[in-house]
């Protein structure tokens, strides 16, 4: 069957003629609504919103990805991208994702990089960065390096911060269990000593294996010596013969 399946969108008209017909007795349960909010008539899908502007030249031929939705870039990410791409290990460190309203970012002053209530984290850089940028009238470069600079200023005061607590604590008598550090390198030292007595019962075993083998040394002398002994035994009973 070539052509269109026109019938999905004549279903109103072809349940109005049944019923005129009286081919049947009741309207269907979506009579109404179909007659009220009736279908689409259109047969394609229209053309997406453009987000870029086009160069003005004509095109030859039809675009393939024509309904495609096109991608949202965002100017935070590429200098998010630079970031973490530097510090990779800054995706390890825990976040806390809860919000209160959803608006929280837009309480933030960004003309510092420290912010009251919220941890210190590589998106503050990449605000801190933005800001710079649109306030400024910096370079990328230059405000990723004092943004950058601001960080690892705020992160070492951090550091310091934990040590001198950690240290208060164990003089007034605290103890602290082995840290993740620690406990990785215990866990290693196992592993490689259990692995050192593996390896030596089996070089142990390989040596005696080695030791025990037939080797071959001294065939030929010892096949002549029986070959005399066998020629010796059989020329005293060829006289008794």
């Amino acid at each position: 069957m070539r052509g269109l399946n026109l019938k999905p969108s004549r279903v109103y008209q072809t349940a109005s003629a049944l019923l005129a017909s009286e081919s049947i007795s009741q309207a269907p349960p979506w009579y109404k609504t179909i007659g009220s909010v009736p279908p689409s008539e259109i047969l394609t899908r229209t053309q997406p919103v453009q987000h870029r502007g086009s160069n003005g030249r004509p095109r030859t031929k039809k675009a393939s990805k024509l309904f495609k939705p096109q991608t949202i870039v965002y100017e935070e990410d590429r200098i998010r991208q630079e970031f973490f791409r530097d510090h990779p290990w800054e995706l390890a460190r825990p976040r806390v994702v809860l919000e209160d309203d959803g608006r929280d970012g837009q309480r933030c002053d960004w003309s510092k990089i420290a912010q009251p209530g919220r941890p210190l984290t590589g998106e503050s850089v990449v605000q801190r960065q933005l800001w710079l940028i649109h306030n400024t009238q910096m370079s990328n470069s230059e405000a990723y390096d004092i943004a950058r600079k601001e960080f690892y200023a705020l992160r070492q005061e951090e550091e310091i911060e934990r040590r001198i607590a950690k240290e208060e604590a164990e003089y007034v008598g605290a103890y602290f269990h082995k840290g993740v550090l620690e406990v990785g390198m215990e866990l290693e030292d196992k592993s490689y000593e259990d692995w050192k007595a593996w390896a030596t019962k089996e070089v142990e075993a390989a040596n005696l294996q080695q030791q025990g083998a037939y080797t071959g040394v001294g065939t030929e002398s010892e096949d002549a010596a029986l070959l005399d002994d066998a020629e010796a035994v059989e020329e005293p009973a060829t006289a008794a013969a």
